[in-house]
């Protein structure tokens, strides 16, 4: 018996001094964990919920500032305010509340979700509240159905930017801002500034709980 005892960890001798090496010498690298998800916060510093509605609105004041709202869009025949804007100044109406719809149950950083204005009226033009980019130009409009995807990011300077992300959810998962995601800015359109994707100096924005 204690032959057999002896002969055994004579043979497991080597194989555990080859681990040992092997592990010091060779570790093994494992996959790094998923970044865990960024909430977006609203200027109450409360997380965005899905079922809350927002104003869109600016970190500056005067002619600077001005909030997100629904207008007609200028030279357009159509009977209804599809056009999305941003007020001149932030002296004035305030904007038209939004709700954010995204793909997962909550509102994070950096990933896809829908733009809806949230009107509770039944006229006949207030069912086109889903945000979508024009397919003939840069400019963002409002459509009943199958809008647009985009993201809220952190900006470089106040508060967050918006970036369209002009893929599908299944292409699109993770679009990197550099290669695929336009970002959201404002351009003059008769007097008006019209939300409308941007090479630079994208627009920065808060969200204002309503």
């Amino acid at each position: 018996m204690m032959k057999c005892l002896f002969f055994l960890c004579f043979c497991l001798f080597p194989i555990l001094v080859f681990s040992s090496t092997f592990t010091s010498q060779n570790p093994i690298n494992l996959p790094s964990e998923s970044p865990v998800p960024k909430p977006v916060f609203d200027t109450n510093g409360k997380e965005l919920n899905p079922n809350s509605s927002y104003l869109i609105t600016s970190p500056f004041s005067g002619a600077l500032g001005g909030d997100v709202y629904r207008g007609k869009s200028p030279n357009s025949d159509g009977p209804c305010p599809y056009g999305v804007f941003r007020y001149n100044s932030d002296v004035g109406p305030s904007g038209t509340p939004v709700r954010f719809i995204p793909l997962s149950t909550n509102i994070f950083e950096d990933q896809l979700l829908s733009i809806q204005f949230r009107i509770v009226t039944l006229r006949r033009c207030d069912g086109y509240t889903i945000w979508k980019v024009g397919n003939i130009n840069a400019y963002l409009t409002t459509v009943q159905a199958d809008g647009s995807y985009f993201k809220i990011v952190k900006s470089s300077k106040f508060g967050y930017n918006l970036l369209y992300c002009p893929f599908t959810p299944i292409i699109c998962l993770r679009c990197p801002e550099d290669q695929f995601c336009a970002k959201v800015g404002v351009v003059p359109q008769n007097g008006k500034w019209r939300l409308a994707l941007v090479n630079e100096n994208p627009l920065d924005v808060y969200f204002k709980e309503v």
